[in-house]
């Protein structure tokens, strides 16, 4: 390309290969749902945050529950780097460990009905999604655990809808699960 177009190689290149694939500008359509979302971003982040808070207090008290990373929390290692730098609350995305391994998990995740099964951050709705069972089920028992993906833990990332329901959703999918129930007999 060099060749033939000279200095003008990287102006040539993006007419022909970037704007072909990506457009010079947005549809008018694509232009006002981008702006509409704009909009309302910091309050969905408002919401993202306090539910996830709320959330991971929650989680940190539940007999189900052996652990809840969520900087956020007093007991995160890093909360006061999180203090400092994340000033308008610490996000929107928290993980836990769950009693009862990798079975108990899977059977929690499958068991909710509010909240979707699927690989995802930041959307409008919560998501939960069992790594150890799902996007690092490819890799070898100390691949994953050499990632930070143990057996027990359940990635969330918390919605916008009311924490009530995320929390009834929780309670529900917990008593639905039978590897936590005979757990708690044993």
């Amino acid at each position: 390309m060099w060749e033939t177009f000279g200095a003008a190689t990287f102006a040539t290149f993006v007419r022909l290969d970037v704007l072909r694939d990506l457009g010079s500008a947005l549809n008018p359509f694509a232009a006002q749902q981008l702006l509409l979302g704009i909009e309302t971003l910091s309050l969905r982040c408002e919401r993202h945050a306090s539910n996830a808070m709320a959330l991971a207090r929650w989680l940190e008290k539940n007999e189900n529950v052996s652990w809840v990373s969520y900087p956020g929390l007093e007991s995160h290692p890093s909360h006061e780097m999180a203090k400092k730098y994340l000033k308008r609350g610490f996000g929107g995305v928290l993980s836990f460990g769950i009693k009862g391994g990798a079975e108990a998990g899977s059977q929690v995740v499958d068991g909710f009905k509010l909240i979707s099964n699927l690989a995802n951050v930041g959307d409008c709705k919560s998501l939960a999604i069992h790594p150890w069972s799902t996007t690092h089920e490819q890799l070898s028992e100390e691949e994953r655990i050499a990632s930070g993906v143990t057996e027990d833990a359940i990635r969330f990332s918390v919605g916008i809808e009311h924490v009530d329901d995320i929390i009834a959703d929780f309670e529900q999918s917990f008593a639905a699960s039978s590897a936590l129930n005979d757990k708690a007999k044993i």
